[in-house]
């Protein structure tokens, strides 16, 4: 990708994309095309990508491919033409070939003999990729991802909650600690990045905590959530003493071994913030 393709194209060349911070461009009002015709023109990418995605050529194309097929730029049933691709982007066919093939590897598009590479429906995607969960959250469909990421928290983190208070692992508690200990000084520092990523550990630890690999196996998902600033209803993405107060409680319960206090205790944290409103039971469903 050469510095004049992106001028034209409004793309951001190699190693530019962290100049896009996703905050900057609201979903709805971003302004990006798809391809129409024989002769289209390419959606803008404006979004930063989140951890080590989105590096170099391959990551940068699946990033942005991936945006537009989340965001509806590429309708589902679109054809996407390798060689076109490359052209426009001015890539290899290999960096081509194998973003096509992480993006099938999502649900994101099918490839088949003799019919092509098409995009795929939003019933065939894998919503639980984090990279899915990123870009939903700040495209059309992002009130949906908040809702839904809500209502996986609420099934999730008070089950979790109450099973990891039964295995008494003093040096996991300790971790635990240690992390509302660093977001307790990020808050006295203002310092939301560092406060939201020891909030994602701590999350994240906590359901390995559990002992159940199948919940293990969600915790990355939850992490994801956590990471999207801005984004999804997090049950802590304003930092404030109530949520600091209410993450101290969820390690006493653990400390004292009461699975149904720990379990209330996260159900109380999450239910601390108005995003999580829609999706919390009502009180007789609590007890």
């Amino acid at each position: 990708m050469t510095a004049a393709r992106s001028a034209d194209s409004g793309f951001a060349g190699p190693g530019e994309l962290d100049r896009y911070p996703y905050g900057e461009v609201p979903g709805p009002e971003r302004s990006a095309s798809a391809w129409e015709g024989g002769d289209s023109g390419l959606g803008r990418a404006v979004r930063r990508p989140t951890s080590n995605r989105g590096r170099g050529l391959h990551g940068q194309l699946v990033q942005q491919l991936g945006q537009m097929i989340v965001s509806g730029d590429l309708g589902a049933d679109r054809p996407l033409v390798p060689e076109e691709i490359g052209q426009r982007f001015e890539v290899s066919r290999t960096v081509v070939r194998e973003s096509l093939r992480v993006l099938e590897a999502k649900g994101l598009v099918s490839a088949r003999p003799n019919v092509g590479t098409r995009v795929r429906p939003v019933s065939d995607w894998n919503l639980l990729d984090p990279d899915i969960i990123e870009w939903r959250a700040f495209g059309p469909q992002r009130e949906d991802q908040r809702r839904e990421l809500g209502e996986l928290r609420w099934t999730i983190e008070p089950l979790a909650a109450r099973l990891a208070a039964g295995h008494g692992r003093e040096d996991a508690q300790q971790r635990l600690a240690d992390m509302v200990e660093i977001m307790g000084h990020a808050l006295g520092q203002g310092d939301l990045m560092t406060f939201s990523r020891a909030d994602a550990e701590f999350h994240g630890l906590l359901i390995q905590l559990a002992g159940n690999r199948m919940l293990e196996h969600l915790s990355g998902i939850v992490s994801a959530a956590l990471q999207v600033s801005g984004g999804p209803a997090t049950g802590c993405d304003r930092p404030n003493e109530t949520s600091l107060a209410h993450h101290a409680r969820i390690i006493d319960t653990l400390a004292e071994g009461d699975g149904a206090a720990a379990e209330h205790a996260m159900r109380q944290l999450l239910t601390a913030h108005p995003e999580m409103e829609r999706v919390v039971p009502g009180p007789r469903e609590q007890h």
